[in-house]
């Protein structure tokens, strides 16, 4: 297999390592020869028609042919599926805002499908254009199993994370067969699933559209994809708006350091989940009521009466999270009964904290429900969970480029002291952060380690710095991670959103930045800070 190893060093303002060497000059050749690569590859044409779906009716639709190993520029191609909301104003258009989804994982095409991309001037302005990444939704998905009921299956019965030895034993064997099964299902695509793979169709986009720089909007995920366009194509870059930071050099190189920190960050934002639950109080928050009705009315009225503090309420949630831990939790009575387990349970805890408008309430609702036990609703629980639940597709990608860009402990079954020690710190969901890559620990790296992935340094050499936004609180991509990741740009603006709970930094203050910043190149002062529009639990 052509290529080589790019591999981090230390030291922001020093260049770093490439196949183990460790000067400017040769780090300056490799991302010369992954630029050449790029440069080598034909343009694609883009056929832009009227989009078929009922959900896309108002957008234009077109694939791109890219290489699949852009070590064979001209070799076998994959297609990339777009879509373009066209700009309103053509007379004063700029050129294409390309955007992109999280996850890694998540269809940039379904988000669009929900409604405008990008409203107001942004969109008189520019061409929106979004897309399924290499490996995912529309452009040739990864492959893990043989059909969706087989990847059904597997997903079902996976538990994150995993509760005793038994469980940990069979998580561990079912992360190896995970990553078999992608190894057989999607041997030509795998070994080129990394980000800088991506950053390198991004480039393609950018000529396929005719801009001579890229102007670029993406959260979370689709924030490190920025980054590492920056870093390689620094020179091409007329705008890069990004926020929910990820820190560059944790998520390519010190994986351990990024699953601590998110797990802190999920934890600090459980206890403003608590503490804001217990003020905004019943019937705005639900679980701000005291657990388990009393036999005696009149102490239910006392009990009711009584204020219910954060740390109360965190008491509450540790002893019902326990209680799954021993075993399932039956809500409902007689035949609507429903044995809820840990293993359901955890994940909707974790990604519900995303979302302080919406996902809040639903947790709030989720933990009393199971908390009243048979004097729960099972209909409503079912609800909550089927809501938070992952689709197989989506892991499967997730799992095959997150194993592609991410260093993890290679041994399965040393993860439950590695759990342990990480929870240090994040005591509630270190265990289910970890967990979520353990596949990556049997992952069928190519001979010699992959071909192309990019570890810094992750320097913007760009004319105009990066605008970076990021919640106070947010429980996947903490503030920590953001301030390192303005550092590791260096050419890069942070503005924190004050009173900003969740994952999504979509709020009037940050629109107006960021829609200065991207039509006009204009940067807020340095220091600057938004507020959110409204509190969680604001009814």
């Amino acid at each position: 297999m052509r290529g080589w190893r790019i591999v981090v060093v230390a030291a922001l303002a020093a260049a770093l390592a490439v196949s183990g060497c460790g000067t400017p000059a040769k780090h300056e050749q490799a991302v010369a020869d992954l630029v050449a690569q790029a440069d080598a590859a034909p343009t694609p044409r883009l056929d832009w028609v009227p989009c078929q779906e009922k959900a896309l009716s108002k957008l234009q639709c077109a694939t791109a042919a890219v290489p699949v190993d852009y070590a064979q520029p001209s070799g076998p191609t994959l297609g990339l599926a777009l879509v373009r909301q066209p700009a309103t104003d053509q007379s004063r258009r700029i050129g294409t805002l390309f955007t992109a989804a999280g996850g890694p994982g998540a269809s940039g095409i379904n988000w669009a499908s929900k409604g405008e991309m990008f409203p107001g001037e942004i969109a008189r302005r520019f061409d929106v254009v979004t897309f399924d990444q290499r490996g995912l939704g529309r452009s040739s998905p990864v492959r893990c199993f043989a059909d969706t009921e087989a990847a059904q299956r597997f997903w079902s019965g996976v538990r994150l994370p995993p509760v005793g030895v038994e469980q940990a034993a069979a998580q561990a064997r079912a992360s190896r067969d995970l990553a078999a099964g992608c190894a057989a299902h999607s041997p030509a695509l795998l070994p080129h699933l990394t980000t800088v793979d991506a950053a390198r169709d991004l480039d393609l986009l950018r000529r396929a559209v005719g801009d001579k720089r890229l102007t670029y909007e993406g959260g979370s995920y689709a924030s490190y994809l920025g980054e590492v366009y920056g870093a390689v194509f620094g020179d091409r870059v007329r705008a890069l708006s990004l926020s929910s930071m990820i820190d560059p050099d944790a998520y390519t190189s010190d994986t351990r350091t990024e699953i601590a920190d998110a797990a802190a960050g999920t934890e600090e934002v459980l206890s403003e989940f608590f503490r804001l639950c217990a003020q905004a109080g019943q019937p705005r928050c639900a679980f701000a009521a005291g657990g388990k009705a009393p036999a005696d009315p009149i102490e239910q009225i006392r009990s009711d009466q009584k204020p219910r503090g954060g740390e109360d309420l965190r008491a509450r949630d540790t002893a019902l999270l326990e209680r799954l831990r021993q075993g399932p939790v039956v809500v409902g009575e007689g035949e609507r009964a429903w044995p809820v387990t840990y293993a359901e349970v955890m994940p909707a805890h974790a990604l519900l904290l995303y979302d302080a408008e919406d996902g809040w309430p639903a947790l709030a609702q989720l933990l009393a429900e199971l908390e009243r036990g048979a004097a729960g609703n099972p209909d409503v629980v079912r609800g909550i969970l089927g809501e938070s639940t992952l689709p197989p597709a989506f892991l499967d990608s997730f799992t095959a480029i997150s194993c592609a860009d991410n260093t993890v402990p290679r041994d399965p079954e040393q993860w439950p002291a590695l759990a342990a020690e990480l929870g240090a710190n994040g005591p509630t969901f270190a265990a289910f952060w970890l967990y979520l890559r353990q596949p990556c620990a049997a992952w069928p790296s190519p001979q010699g380690g992959y071909p192309q992935r990019y570890a810094g340094p992750w320097i913007l050499r760009s004319d105009v710095p990066a605008l970076l936004f990021n919640n106070r609180f947010d429980p996947a991509t903490p503030l920590t991670a953001a301030r390192k990741a303005q550092q590791a740009l260096v050419n890069a603006r942070l503005v924190v959103v004050e009173g900003g709970y969740g994952h999504d930094t979509t709020f009037d203050c940050t629109r107006r930045l960021q829609e200065r910043y991207l039509i006009d190149q204009q940067l807020p002062a340095p220091g600057a800070t938004c507020e959110a529009d409204r509190p969680p639990f604001a009814g």
